[in-house]
């Protein structure tokens, strides 16, 4: 028997990966939606200004945990947790296309959270975003994001972005948004 037929093997591979690499991209994600320190991997990638205010709220950066810091050293672009005091975002920018640049549902699914109601929503300024909300131990977060590109593109669905950006259909660099707003 093959080790790809043996089911309790492929059961515990698949464990392994669920307990042990989602729960470090979520630990990021979180980490990143709670602190705001900005960490470069590749000197190559364009400096992108953070953000300094959201919604007409002032921003200020959080620093990132040492699981984020050790992530970020893999991480092929910029990370920044921000926060405005109520909603925490992360901004990652990358200038390539990559796998690194995780879907939030991911991160929170591998953290434990239950997620629901997740949707495409249409902002007032006509902007889409991929919104849901994140439940664990009777503590509820609605989580948006969205990914632009340089010429100012949308895009709700990390995949679409990779083959998009793969193809050349859409050019960096990108910056992906994450909003997390306790509810």
């Amino acid at each position: 028997m093959s080790f790809l037929e043996n089911r309790f093997l492929n059961r515990v591979l698949h464990k392994t990966l669920w307990t042990l690499v989602l729960p470090l991209c979520a630990l990021w994600g979180i980490a990143q939606a709670l602190t705001g320190q900005v960490v470069m991997r590749d000197p190559d990638t364009p400096h992108v200004e953070l953000l300094t205010e959201w919604q007409g709220a002032p921003l200020r950066p959080l620093a990132l945990s040492e699981v984020e810091l050790r992530f970020a050293k893999h991480f092929p672009g910029t990370l920044a947790r921000l926060t405005d005091g109520r909603q925490v975002l992360v901004l990652r920018t990358v200038d390539r296309p990559t796998r690194m640049l995780h879907p939030a549902t991911d991160c929170y699914r591998g953290l434990g959270y239950r997620i629901r109601n997740e949707q495409l929503e249409e902002q007032a300024d006509k902007t889409r975003w991929r919104c849901f909300i994140a439940e664990r131990g009777g503590r509820a977060v609605r989580v948006c994001e969205r990914i632009e590109d340089a010429q100012g593109q949308g895009f709700t669905d990390t995949s679409a972005w990779y083959w998009a950006s793969a193809a050349g259909q859409s050019t960096g660099p990108w910056k992906a948004i994450t909003v997390a707003t306790p509810l």
